[in-house]
């Protein structure tokens, strides 16, 4: 039987979701999908043991954890999702009860469903939304935390002229940082919106999928065009170039969200 999980997390503390190898060896650094494994395994397992009835090839066999996407060390998830398989039937209200319990604190599961077997997180998934939060003020505040701060005024109209040259299915080889394996480069982006509460500035971005680091590329871009003035035109000619040299810095990982997977 498969299930899916939503899964929310704080990025800080680990190296990323995705258990990491090095020459084919597991890297020793601590990851969300390492966690997740490790509660889902010390539960379902413990539950078989507890049934008589359970063949016993099938006591120690892990649970493999399969997530919608990778998310880079330092990025949070509001809602990342997750399938597993299991040989029996799980209750919800109990497993959600149970797993969070032995889940470290920066970690949650916020929901259980069963699903059709043919259900892959990452592969039957439609759309992503990623939110990149960060603070816009000249002078530090205690309760800023990790968030980036841009010191020089930043314009909400100016910036979301940018990002709409960002709509549609493009090539975002300009924003591409290395390490993927995936060979392809077109992505649609669905929406792409600036909103300011105060002295936040929140940018959402929705699209079919993402290449490695091309959100925080995306933000680096949008704040290079603002601290030199240039014209949000720029976005476009970046976009075009389909060349990474002319995009902006990589920005922070603190403060972007996977907040929900679309399927």
């Amino acid at each position: 039987m498969r299930y899916a999980i939503s899964v929310q997390y704080i990025g800080k503390n680990y190296a990323g979701s995705q258990i990491q190898f090095e020459n084919g060896k597991q890297i020793k650094a601590p990851t969300i999908q390492g966690e997740l494994e490790k509660a889902l395994s010390t539960l379902i397992l413990s539950g078989r043991k507890a049934q008589s009835n359970m063949p016993a090839k099938y006591n120690n066999r892990p649970i493999k954890a399969i997530f919608s996407g990778r998310t880079d060390k330092g990025v949070n998830a509001l809602g990342q999702e997750v399938h597993f398989d299991a040989d029996e039937m799980i209750v919800a209200s109990k497993f959600l009860y149970s797993i969070n319990e032995i889940l470290p604190d920066d970690i949650s599961v916020t929901n259980l469903r069963k699903v059709d077997e043919s259900f892959h997180a990452q592969k039957s998934a439609k759309k992503r939304h990623y939110r990149f939060e960060f603070i816009n003020r000249r002078c530090k505040n205690a309760f800023d935390r990790d968030l980036l701060r841009v010191k020089y005024p930043t314009d909400e109209n100016r910036m979301q002229k940018s990002l709409n040259y960002l709509l549609g299915e493009h090539d975002f080889s300009s924003f591409k940082s290395t390490g993927t394996l995936n060979p392809s480069t077109i992505c649609i982006i669905y929406e792409a919106k600036v909103s300011k509460v105060e002295d936040k500035v929140i940018i959402d971005i929705i699209g079919n999928r993402f290449l490695y680091n091309m959100v925080r590329t995306i933000v680096g871009t949008l704040l290079e065009i603002e601290g030199h003035n240039l014209a949000p035109e720029h976005m476009k000619e970046v976009l075009e170039a389909k060349n990474r040299t002319k995009a902006g810095r990589t920005v922070s990982p603190y403060g972007l969200t996977l907040m929900k997977v679309m399927y």
